[in-house]
């Protein structure tokens, strides 16, 4: 029977109530018999965050791991990046039962090999093995340790201290790594101040942060006199930053400040990040790809020197191993997307420069870049969208200006005479149409956005 479930730009996601049970079970079942097709599976991990469903998915992933005898090693509710360090520490493959960012009435399931995340090519595999549920014990042997490795990892990142003086927030919600960040937060010697923390899930897309929200986090850094204000998204792979003037600073703008700062050479990132990565002159070399990790992942396999990748949702990803400021020890590579690093990282770099952190963001080339999504909306209207756009674009964007230069790398991105920048994308995982624009200042910005939006609507929301 056809349900919800569908690979996208990261991992299996669909309706919870679809993937609880049978589906998850079939889905782990499939994962180890394709892993079995290249060699022997004795032991995985498994790992979740704090949503509803994951407790129940997570002990469908297990009875089904057991009844194939593998033994599943249980993580508990751990940031996926924590999840997928152990794996490569391990050698080990891991499923991850997160939704991430999508709503509370969602989910999904991340794999991992023991080499890091899987590929559009393992999807198929996967997809391929797809069989019979089996059943066995729900229980797995715990391993509590997984956390501290994680958070020892990031002990070193910044001199000690580093943060002393800064009052920083930690917008709790319901990430699973809210106690954890304050943790590594205070051991720089920030004063912390939690702040709306929650036991019922939220989804937080820091990719597409609603206006309210927006005002609601500059509330918060003017009520709190707070330096900066931090959080993530579910399962921590994406961070969320906001400046000491209440600005959120776009995820793209986090992972160029984040590369500068590790000393990048190559920087790999999907084509929806902000242009002005070209216009720093930072980096020897930028890699575009498509929008996901995996896409990611397979640019920074072939690029040079010491690597990093982002996505525009801020989480970074390590291709390669990067000296840590002391010069005596090393980051080791982690292909994941990460979003303690990039929070570290930016942080750190306000405070060696001895800038506020909206300073920080100033030093950048003056490009900016806006997103946002229009919700509910199934793939085959998005597909309309752009056919139109394929044969008649000059027609739809003529309210704007002429068009000078469009991509078709992931979605339809169309440059314009002035140098504006209008961006359609199908969402990979959920029924949504993504537009993200790019413009000199702010208000362009933001009324390329609102056009955008609005003009996309009358075509996908039409009855025609």
């Amino acid at each position: 029977m056809p349900n919800s479930l569908k690979f996208g730009t990261s991992g299996l996601r669909g309706l919870a109530a679809e993937l609880i049970g049978e589906e998850s079970r079939r889905y782990a079942a499939a994962f180890v018999a394709y892993l079995r097709q290249h060699g022997s599976v004795a032991q995985m991990l498994v790992g979740r965050d704090l949503r509803e469903s994951s407790p129940a998915i997570s002990s469908s992933v297990i009875s089904a791991l057991d009844g194939l005898d593998v033994e599943a090693i249980d993580c508990g509710e751990v940031p996926t990046p924590a999840l997928a360090l152990e794996a490569l520490r391990r050698k080990l493959p891991a499923i991850m039962v997160t939704g991430s960012h999508i709503p509370a009435d969602r989910n999904g399931l991340k794999f991992y090999v023991a080499a890091g995340e899987i590929g559009k090519a393992d999807e198929a595999g996967i997809l391929a093995a797809l069989g019979p549920a089996p059943a066995g014990s729900e229980q797995g042997t715990s391993d509590p340790e997984v956390l501290r490795r994680y958070v020892a990892r990031y002990r070193s990142v910044l001199p000690f201290h580093a943060l002393k003086g800064w009052r920083i927030g930690v917008w709790e919600h319901s990430s699973v790594m809210r106690d954890l960040l304050i943790d590594v937060l205070d051991g720089y010697g920030a004063e912390i101040v939690g702040l709306n923390r929650s036991d019922v899930f939220i989804p937080v897309d820091t990719e597409a942060v609603s206006a309210d929200t927006a005002t609601e986090l500059a509330g918060w850094v003017h009520a709190h006199q707070l330096d900066a204000l931090v959080s993530t998204d579910g399962d921590a792979d994406r961070p969320l930053l906001v400046d000491d003037l209440g600005a959120l600073v776009r995820g793209d703008i986090i992972g160029i400040l984040t590369a500068k700062f590790l000393h990048a050479d190559s920087v790999v990132t999907p084509v929806t990040s902000n242009s002005s990565i070209e216009g720093t002159g930072f980096f020897s070399h930028v890699v575009r790809t498509k929008v996901g990790s995996p896409f990611v992942i397979a640019g920074m396999a072939a690029a040079q020197g010491r690597v990093v990748g982002f996505e525009a949702n801020g989480g970074v990803l390590l291709g390669s191993d990067v000296p840590l400021h002391l010069g005596t020890q090393t980051l080791s590579a982690l292909p994941t997307r990460d979003a303690l690093l990039p929070i570290l990282s930016v942080l750190g770099a306000a405070r060696a420069a001895g800038q506020k952190l909206s300073e920080l963001v100033g030093t950048l080339p003056p490009r900016i870049a806006r997103s946002d999504r229009l919700e509910h909306v199934p793939q085959e209207r998005s597909a309309l969208l752009l056919e139109r756009l394929k044969t008649d674009a000059a027609a739809f964007f003529a309210p704007q200006g002429k068009i000078a230069a469009v991509s078709d790398i992931d979605g339809l991105r169309f440059e314009l005479a002035g140098g504006d920048v209008i961006h359609y994308r199908p969402s990979g995982n959920a029924p949504e149409l993504r537009c993200y624009t790019e413009a000199s200042t702010a208000e362009r910005a933001d009324e390329l956005l609102a056009w955008g939006l609005k003009a996309a609507a009358a075509v996908v929301r039409s009855r025609f």
